[in-house]
């Protein structure tokens, strides 16, 4: 990228299900914060409302701020909540003849093997709309069956009759040659120009005929209606000022423009929380340390996510409200448990804690907005870890009252507790969920927890850390100055990345090492023409070359980074039992290893932002205010001391139990844990393991 960009202001913007979250790093690495309500009739209005608070603080208008932007960086849920409300578009299926319903029988696999009743989702296209093509692609990838136009053409009649919006094409081994689907969608356009056309081969080209038919569906779902709306705030932010694209965080961690994103929609599913990723790599020096596991707590939801020896764990396969999708995603685990999570009584009397949540309107009951369900926000405001009055520079104001009736009614009062007891419940329920969420993470997955800090972002994660963090088997807690804002800032720290798939079906032995390099090549190199395209030139271009390796027989593959071996096949036999091993713990010493995917990596390089450092100082810090604040089980209620977090500077340490209030979160410091702030004002809190039973 141009040199000039070095010194540009840079915007990341997080549209969650409560608030919208704005971060603006300027030239000289300062950064300030804003949140404001999301608005999920029209979420472009929460963008433009963050612009406008933005611009007022550093008395700018938003025009001024955009001409100011080399980077404006946007995670949105749009497409995610396409898919959880069924709100997407009608679509039809061109497959292979015989293969019709591939898309309903599924796999046969369920999440929960001893699960035989809970019934699979309404499958995305109805079997009416499901039309049969002739056509055939052998094993070989040569045509057996030329393309039927005659078919196409009887299936176009029945999706216009229909009234289809959006057409799906995925012809049986199109993964190896995809001339027949790009014949059909060629007639397609031709014939129907008005209509979305998505082609497996284009979205999702690997083997598995079910997977590539429910990832091209849900493209195809989504489509019409996400990609308007991003063409429409790209155009209405470049109008207003912004000199470049708009950039969308896509699910594996990379930004995107908005051109490279419209045929795939389907890659901005994880498209908010995949941006910590940003934020956990800039953070990971901050830590001193390379393997860290995060959780992003919001007003609706919490995120976890592992960074093992500085690589982020990834997936290819993820199920979204029950549909299979097949792409290279971040591997994160999401419960729903946030600061606006409801709580409440069960028919059976007992307490519960989520899913539902309270949203931002009307939200949590202190809000007053008309809430009158409690929720965890709710319970932390009765055990005065949270006060009465403003928060996130007068955004939003909690009524401590509000909260303590919504609890008194709905939970002490059916349980026979007092309001204390009920508050501590909801929190102990509400931490327990996201233990069992961090442990799926970790330790389920041969990760010894101790081994790991523990990075509490979000604007509620704060108040949970070190309580999980001790539970878990952690011994540090890390809470970014900006954790309230914790994606957005990620935002503005991620680089641009495209990633290319091609199955390739062949034994690994050990001459095969230069033909695969050769393979790989082809695909390196359109991802350097597009880079190139974009403005990248070689100094800032990153290329990792993968190999999906597995013993014969075995249905999932293991992904091994081969760059660094990529022409010495032993090398990479001995770099996939390794992994096998840990992942598995065995290996099968004289077992035939197959290669079922080759792929790149194509990162566009953009340079890395730096923060303004704050002095340190050596003298007492003054707490701001004191309050009464309930611990945990065994402390109950004590007078702590409340810190102002904009007054700490580097090198401050506070043993607890202690509160640090910052813009957009609030720091639980435990009974005799110690906070010490760092150079650039983000906190690493060293826990106290001996008697430690947790904050609630």
């Amino acid at each position: 990228m141009s040199s000039s960009q070095n010194n540009a202001w840079r915007i990341g913007v997080d549209i969650g299900g409560t608030f919208t979250d704005l971060v603006i790093v300027d030239q000289s690495g300062g950064v300030r914060a804003f949140k404001v309500p999301t608005d999920p009739s029209d979420p472009a209005r929460g963008v433009l409302a963050a612009l406008e608070r933005g611009g007022e603080s550093f008395d700018l208008t938003v025009g001024e701020i955009l001409k100011r932007c080399s980077h404006f960086v946007h995670g949105t849920t749009i497409a995610t909540n396409t898919v959880l409300e069924r709100k997407g578009a009608k679509v039809g299926l061109l497959t292979t003849r015989g293969f019709r319903d591939s898309l309903e029988i599924r796999r046969g696999l369920r999440v929960d093997m001893w699960d035989h009743r809970s019934p699979w989702p309404e499958v995305m296209v109805p079997r009416k709309l499901r039309r049969p093509v002739r056509e055939r692609i052998d094993r070989n990838g040569l045509s057996t069956e030329p393309l039927d136009l005659a078919s196409v053409e009887g299936a176009l009649n029945v999706f216009q009759r229909e009234n289809v919006e959006s057409i799906a094409i995925c012809f049986l081994n199109s993964f190896l040659n995809d001339a027949h689907e790009r014949e059909c969608e060629s007639r397609i356009r031709s014939a129907w120009p008005e209509a979305w056309v998505c082609r497996s081969s284009q979205i999702a080209p690997v083997i598995g005929e079910y997977e590539r038919s429910s990832t091209t569906a849900v493209n195809a779902f989504i489509a019409p209606k996400v990609v308007p709306y991003l063409r429409d705030l790209d155009m209405r932010l470049r109008t207003m000022g912004l000199p470049g694209r708009l950039l969308l965080i896509q699910s594996n961690g990379g930004a995107v423009s908005v051109d490279q994103v419209e045929m795939r929609p389907i890659t901005l599913l994880l498209s908010g929380p995949a941006a910590g990723i940003g934020a956990l790599r800039f953070f990971s020096d901050a830590c001193g340390s390379a393997d860290l596991i995060s959780m992003e707590i919001g007003g609706t939801s919490c995120d976890v996510t592992l960074v093992r020896d500085g690589r982020v764990a990834e997936t290819d396969n993820l199920a979204v409200a029950g549909y299979d999708i097949v792409m290279p995603a971040t591997e994160i685990h999401t419960v729903g448990t946030g600061g606006g999570t409801v709580a409440g009584i069960d028919a059976g009397g007992m307490l519960y804690v989520g899913p539902q949540g309270a949203g931002a309107r009307p939200g949590p009951a202190c809000y007053g907005l008309g809430g009158q369900a409690p929720t965890v926000t709710d319970a932390q405001v009765v055990l005065g870890r949270l006060k009465s009055g403003r928060y996130a520079s007068g955004l939003m104001e909690l009524d401590g009252d509000l909260a303590l009736r919504a609890i008194q009614d709905k939970v002490a009062g059916p349980l026979d507790l007092d309001t204390t007891e009920a508050a501590a419940g909801i929190i102990r329920m509400a931490e327990q969920s996201i233990l069992h969420a961090l442990e799926r993470m970790s330790s389920e997955r041969g990760c010894d927890p101790k081994d790991f800090i523990l990075v509490a972002g979000g604007g509620a994660g704060a108040l949970h850390g070190a309580s999980v963090a001790r539970a878990l088997g952690c011994t540090s807690v890390f809470v970014p100055k900006l954790a309230g804002v914790f994606c957005a800032f990620g935002m503005c720290n991620t680089d641009i990345r495209h990633d290319y798939v091609r199955s390739r079906l062949q034994k690994l032995n050990g001459g095969n090492g230069k033909e695969l390099a050769a393979a790989f090549n082809p695909l390196e190199a359109e991802a350097q023409t597009l880079l190139n395209k974009e403005g990248f030139d070689s100094a800032h271009m990153s290329f990792e070359r993968l190999l999906d390796l597995k013993y014969a027989g075995q249905q999932w593959p293991v992904k091994i980074p081969v760059s660094d071996i990529w022409q010495d096949s032993a090398a990479m036999l001995e770099r996939f039992e390794r992994e096998f091993q840990r992942l598995f713990g065995y290996t099968q010493p004289d077992g035939e290893i197959q290669i079922s995917s080759l792929r790149i990596v194509a990162t566009g390089i953009l340079p890395k932002i730096g923060l303004q450092k704050f002095d340190c100082r050596d003298d007492e810090s003054e707490p701001d205010d004191y309050r009464d604040v309930y611990v945990d089980q065994i402390r109950g209620w004590e007078r702590l001391a409340i810190y102002d977090g904009n007054e700490l500077r580097s090198g401050y340490k506070i043993t607890g139990p202690a509160l640090v209030e910052e813009q957009t979160t609030t720091v639980l410091v435990g009974h005799q844990d110690v906070l010490e702030v760092d150079a650039y004002g983000n906190y690493m809190i060293m826990l106290n393991q001996v008697g430690a039973t947790g904050n609630a």
